[in-house]
């Protein structure tokens, strides 16, 4: 059985409807040029507000792919 080796890295997603699609649009990017994705954990969630509304959600995610032999 082959031991699974990862590299974890921080990502921050954003958009303005809400925090999961904010959490999509971040997975999206990162899979364009990072390889191998497999999983993700939200470690914050913030956001900007105008007019007493959430404009903007951020969230930041802990990303971890598997290494290259």
């Amino acid at each position: 059985m082959d031991a699974h080796i990862y590299k974890i890295i921080e990502i921050v997603g954003t958009s303005n409807q809400s925090s999961d699609d904010a959490i999509q649009n971040a997975l999206e990017k990162a899979s364009k040029s990072i390889h191998n994705l497999r999983w993700f954990e939200v470690v914050e969630t913030r956001g900007n507000i105008e007019d007493g509304q959430v404009a903007i959600w951020q969230v930041t995610l802990k990303v971890g792919f598997t290494m290259n032999a």
